[in-house]
C-alpha cells in the first residue's frame, strides 16, 4: 500500500481518556459483564471518548442503558473532567425520573468516575457503583461497541473544522439517528425507540 501512496482509513490519532493511576477509592466489578437485562434502568454503562477537530480535541461522555442500548445521557467538552461525566449522568437521571431503584452504574476506574463529587451523586441517587478491572476494556464492552459504531458511522466520515461542528454532528447522530432510527441486530432489527415501545 505504501508503494502506491495509500494508507488504511482506520488509522486514527490515539488519545488516553482514562487515568486509573490515582489514589481515589475504586469499586468492585459488580456487573461482571452481565450486560443483558430484562428491564430498563437496571444497568447503565458510562465511558468517555475523544473526537479530533482542527481546533483540538472534543471529549464525549455517554451513559448507555444496557436493556435497549439507548444513550440516556451524554455531555461534551474541551477537557475531560469530573464535570463532563457528572453532566452526562445528570442528563440520564433527568431523562429517566421513573426509576424504581436497583440501578447499577458501571464504568472504568478513571479519576473522573472515582471523584468524590461523582461518588456522592451516586450515593444521593441510591445507585450502586461498579468499575471494570484495571486495564480490562472487555468489562465495559457494550459501551466500547457504541463508541466504535459512532466513530465508524459518523466521526470517521467527517473532518471537523471546529468543536462546534463536531458537537452538532454528534448530537445529530445520537438524538436523531441512533436513539430513534438506527436498527440494531441485538434487538431483532428494531430501532431502540421501537424496542422500548413494544417490549
Amino acid at each position: 500500500m505504501q508503494d502506491h501512496g495509500m494508507r488504511s482509513a482506520a488509522i486514527r490519532k490515539f488519545r488516553v481518556t482514562s487515568d486509573s493511576n490515582h489514589s481515589l477509592s475504586v469499586a468492585e466489578n459488580v456487573l461482571d459483564r452481565e450486560f443483558q437485562q430484562n428491564f430498563p434502568d437496571r444497568v447503565w454503562l458510562a465511558d468517555t471518548t475523544y473526537i479530533w477537530t482542527r481546533e483540538g480535541w472534543l471529549y464525549l461522555a455517554c451513559v448507555l442503558d444496557t436493556y435497549s442500548w439507548r444513550i440516556v445521557g451524554w455531555s461534551m467538552g474541551e477537557r475531560i473532567t469530573k464535570d463532563l461525566v457528572l453532566d452526562a449522568l445528570r442528563m440520564a437521571l433527568g431523562r429517566r425520573p421513573g426509576r424504581d431503584g436497583g440501578l447499577l452504574r458501571h464504568s472504568d476506574r478513571g479519576s473522573q468516575y472515582a471523584s468524590r463529587a461523582f461518588q456522592e451523586l451516586l450515593r444521593d441517587e441510591n445507585i450502586t457503583c461498579s468499575m471494570s478491572r484495571k486495564g480490562n476494556c472487555w468489562d465495559n464492552a457494550m459501551m466500547e461497541s457504541f463508541f466504535a459504531t459512532l466513530k465508524k458511522e459518523q466521526i470517521h466520515l467527517e473532518e471537523y473544522a471546529t468543536r462546534a461542528a463536531a458537537r452538532a454532528s454528534v448530537f445529530d447522530y445520537i438524538e436523531r439517528f441512533y436513539n430513534r432510527v438506527r436498527r440494531h441486530s441485538a434487538l431483532g432489527y428494531l430501532s431502540l425507540e421501537q424496542f422500548e415501545q413494544v417490549a
